[in-house]
């Protein structure tokens, strides 16, 4: 069963894009090698220098990816939702994983290790050629994606990031909107636009001006996004 208040995602391991155009006998593959787990809330699916052996389908929750910095102080990457995947980087080279996973909420998840993705690859030369080629294709559609995000000022860009947050993890405000059901300090939001704090800052403060965020208690919500 799911999480209480949680709904599965109907998605499998072999309906990512990273196995996409597979055979339905290879996805059939995927899916019988793919192990079930379940953690809760607070709980680390993976924290930043472990050694990256495995691969996580989220099926239901959510989960915050974080780096540490040598001052101890914490800047998040991301927020992965149900339908996402987390420890991707098994996919290459032996290494550790460069963030913390840790679950804002209950969360269940299906993947596989290194080791048996290598033994599926190794059994099903075809699987691996399409992961390259997908890897590929992605790779050129984040190149441009990071054109996009370097366009603009840094108001617009903040706008962008904050829209495409609360698209993805928000709720309806009260007043309109979408409200972020999370803090972002401007430190971190700063990391996410490659901007300084002060910076941040003054433009968040631009934002409230024209209405386009405003705060609901310690929430914060988008009212637009750029067109």
């Amino acid at each position: 069963m799911a999480p209480q208040g949680s709904e599965p995602a109907p998605v499998c391991l072999g309906q990512l894009w990273v196995f996409r155009d597979l055979a339905p006998t290879e996805r059939e593959v995927l899916a019988g090698r793919a192990r079930r787990r379940r953690f809760t809330e607070g709980q680390s699916v993976f924290t930043q220098g472990d050694e990256a052996d495995e691969m996580f389908l989220l099926k239901c929750g959510r989960v915050k990816l974080s780096r540490f910095l040598e001052n101890g102080s914490e800047i998040i990457l991301d927020i992965r939702k149900a339908g996402d995947v987390i420890g991707e980087m098994v996919l290459g080279e032996a290494g550790s994983y460069p963030v913390d996973a840790v679950c804002l909420e209950p969360v269940m998840t299906c993947g596989f290790s290194r080791k048996e993705f290598e033994e599926i690859v190794l059994a099903h030369p075809n699987i691996g050629l399409q992961i390259i080629r997908n890897l590929s294709a992605r790779l050129a559609l984040l190149t441009e994606k990071v054109g996009d995000m370097a366009a603009g000022g840094l108001g617009e860009r903040l706008l962008r990031l904050l829209a495409g947050l609360a698209a993805e993890h928000g709720s309806p405000g009260t007043g309109g909107g979408r409200r972020l059901p999370f803090v972002l300090t401007h430190e971190e939001l700063g990391f996410l636009v490659g901007a300084h704090r002060v910076s941040v800052t003054r433009a968040m403060q631009e934002l409230r001006k024209t209405g386009q965020i405003r705060q609901e208690g310690r929430s914060l919500v988008v009212m637009a996004a750029p067109g």
